[in-house]
């Protein structure tokens, strides 16, 4: 079966760690080009094609202010990964607390053997 391109969907596009560092940078708001790129000492083309990426999938959206395009997340369009993690969510919850219960069980047996 084909791979998926990764402007096909965004399990693919944050596949790839430039791509998240973009995106974990504009989480403190807006963002230019030139902006990110200092921040994240990447060309400015390795930054714009990154940006091509995640806004053909919906992850980052841009808007004009005068000569300058201002890139801003767009978190629902990452909705399908956090759906995707949650379910192993339960899973990691109830580890943990399994593992609590023993460590309190070896405490609770430290303290009988004094």
């Amino acid at each position: 079966m084909a791979r998926a391109a990764t402007t096909a969907d965004a399990f693919n596009a944050v596949a790839e760690p430039q791509r998240r560092r973009i995106l974990d940078a504009l989480t403190g708001g807006e963002r230019s080009v030139t902006a990110l790129a200092e921040e994240l000492e990447l060309t400015q083309p390795q930054v714009s094609k990154h940006l091509r990426v995640l806004r053909d999938v919906g992850a980052v959206d841009v808007r004009e202010d005068g000569r300058h395009r201002l890139y801003r997340l767009n978190a629902e369009a990452l909705r399908p990964i956090h759906d995707w993690v949650r379910r192993y969510e339960r899973f990691w919850s109830e580890r943990f607390a399994r593992l609590d219960s023993v460590i309190e069980d070896l405490k609770r047996q430290d303290h009988r053997d004094e």
